[in-house]
């Protein structure tokens, strides 16, 4: 009887400092700060996903996986519900992706974001805030997967055919007459070292000599032209400025058009006159001459009186015969 009850003594103090054990475990790794809930629809598997898994900002631990469950708003998507540490920067540009740690094939939640933001993404008990899910590398290794052992298996069937007996002759025949082409080469660079190279360097050397005197000449008729057209803006200047050649011919040509106004002022109506006496003198002896003409005894006797004409005294009309 006495070993029955130190066992079951015995039993109850092992049950109860396993208890406190427990008790002591949890506190010690109680979470004590601030967490907000946040959810998280996927529409990628979350194979390896449980409930407690680390959910991580930029590979810092931040809050842990409460809940996996299927979406009722969004049919075939997943539902996660996760706990965030209060301090951690959840914006609106905020995005979920799964990871894997190592070789276990467990899986964890990475969040990230596009870029900075001051804005803080809403979130409660009663209305979480949704984060979106973006595929994974594995997802999309895994989604690409098939496109890219069609284009593997394509890419062996084109080296089947390029490898195949006539294209292999071909090939050979495509590197025989490479081949051939370098000797060619070979021999074209050994019969140019064996011509007459310094011949030519010297020809070579001629030549750049006389293109160096023709460059000097040019120079030189160059300074020639600059010298010529110094001096020709040099009288320019001289033609042009002042009491220059140009001003002085300016003065002879406003002379000579005063000259000019002089002489058709003073002499030309001089001239004038004189014409116009010289024009009356000559009807004077043109008229003398006629008289003479008509009456030569007027040298000896005179023109006599004059009879009167029609209207004046003494006028007699000639009588009829």
């Amino acid at each position: 009887m006495e070993n029955k009850s130190h066992a079951l003594a015995a039993g109850t103090f092992v049950l109860a400092v396993a208890a406190l054990l427990v008790a002591l475990a949890a506190w010690l790794t109680r979470d004590t700060g601030e967490h907000r809930p946040f959810e998280i629809s996927s529409r990628e598997g979350v194979t390896g996903l449980q409930p407690q898994a680390p959910v991580r900002y930029k590979g810092v631990t931040v809050g842990r996986v409460q809940s996996i469950a299927l979406d009722q708003q969004t049919l075939g998507n997943v539902l996660i519900r996760i706990a965030v540490d209060g301090t951690a920067p959840i914006s609106p540009t905020t995005f979920a992706t799964l990871g894997f740690q190592g070789v276990t094939g467990l899986a964890f939640i990475q969040l990230d974001d596009t870029g900075p933001t001051s804005a803080v993404l809403a979130s409660s008990d009663e209305q979480p805030g949704r984060i979106p899910m973006r595929a994974s590398l594995m997802s999309r290794l895994s989604d690409q997967g098939a496109g890219l052992l069609t284009q593997l298996d394509e890419a062996t069937q084109l080296a089947s055919q390029l490898l195949a007996a006539p294209n292999q002759k071909k090939l050979m025949d495509a590197v025989g007459n490479i081949g051939q082409a370098a000797a060619n080469i070979g021999q074209l660079a050994q019969q140019a070292n064996q011509a007459n190279l310094p011949a030519l360097a010297q020809e070579a050397g001629a030549t750049l000599k006389s293109l160096h005197t023709t460059s000097d000449r040019l120079g030189q008729s160059a300074d020639a032209i600059g010298a010529s057209a110094d001096a020709f803006k040099g009288m320019s200047l001289r033609m042009s400025e002042p009491g220059g050649t140009l001003d002085r011919i300016a003065e002879g040509t406003t002379t000579l058009t005063a000259t000019g106004q002089s002489l058709n002022a003073t002499l030309v109506p001089r001239l004038n006159r004189t014409v116009d006496d010289t024009a009356r003198t000559v009807r004077h002896i043109s008229r003398a001459v006629e008289s003479v003409s008509d009456n030569p005894q007027a040298l000896l006797l005179g023109n006599g009186v004059t009879p009167p004409g029609p209207g004046e005294p003494g006028f007699a009309p000639p009588t009829p015969r």
